[in-house]
């Protein structure tokens, strides 16, 4: 039989498709990095009624198309670095440093009268994520004194392994700094070895651009299901209680 030609398609050189990775290849999930405000602790609120004391500081009048127009942004912006958004909705850096400390301000207030509440089921979620042998890493668009406060309203100091906020890791949300320090910071070998939960859309695309193995939306804060699976949330929860049973199945 003669040798084939170049133009005689053989097994090594047919185009066929490789093989599907085997599940077993999957990496397990080592480090679970979970939002705050809104994924597990219940906003209720708190976001808009600590801006509206601030912005109102700053002269804005509630009730005014003003007012009006800078809470869509800070509704759409959820998630986000708080000291980012003002500087977005009042221009300079000096009014923005006003905002933001003023907002801070209003929020540890609201959270000292009691409005600080975890949301159902997250803290056990957090205790099994822990028992199962993963790293909880909570994260935050707050400064670190608000983060503090939260935690402490709850007693929560000492729930997850780490706790970080923007200026720990350099930017906040969307941008991948917070999954990123959670890795290097937790010694965690691979992004593929990361979930990321979050209930808005600057959660999803934080855990995306880092790479994360997981990124699952969950449905108990600022955004819904559509909103988060058009993000690209690689699964949409109902709360981040479902979120040990969907690593374990994993």
């Amino acid at each position: 039989m003669a040798a084939p030609t170049p133009e005689t398609p053989t097994a090594t050189t047919m185009n066929t498709p490789a093989p599907a990775a085997s599940p077993a290849a999957r990496p397990p999930i080592r480090l679970v990095v979970l939002d705050m405000a809104g994924t597990t602790v219940a906003d209720g609120g708190l976001v808009e009624a600590a801006f509206s004391r601030a912005a109102e500081e700053l002269g804005v009048t509630p009730g005014s198309a003003e007012h009006a127009a800078h809470l869509d942004h800070v509704r759409a912006t959820m998630g986000e670095s708080k000291i980012t958004v003002f500087r977005t909705l009042f221009g300079d850096e000096e009014r923005a440093q006003q905002a933001n400390t003023a907002f801070e301000r209003a929020y540890a207030e609201l959270v000292d009268s009691g409005a600080c509440r975890p949301l159902p089921g997250a803290e056990d979620a957090i205790r099994e994520l822990r028992a199962q042998g993963r790293a909880v890493v909570l994260t935050t668009g707050f400064a670190r004194t608000t983060q503090d406060a939260i935690l402490a309203a709850l007693g929560w100091q000492d729930l997850a392994d780490l706790t970080l906020c923007p200026a720990d890791a350099g930017r906040g949300r969307p941008h991948p700094d917070l999954v990123l320090t959670a890795l290097l910071r937790t010694g965690t070998g691979s992004v593929q070895e990361v979930a990321v939960a979050g209930d808005t859309v600057s959660d999803v695309l934080s855990g995306l651009r880092a790479g994360a193995a997981v990124v699952a939306g969950v449905t108990t804060g600022a955004h819904g299901a559509p909103q988060l699976r058009a993000a690209g949330a690689t699964h949409v929860l109902a709360s981040v209680a479902e979120l040990p049973a969907l690593l374990r199945g994993l």
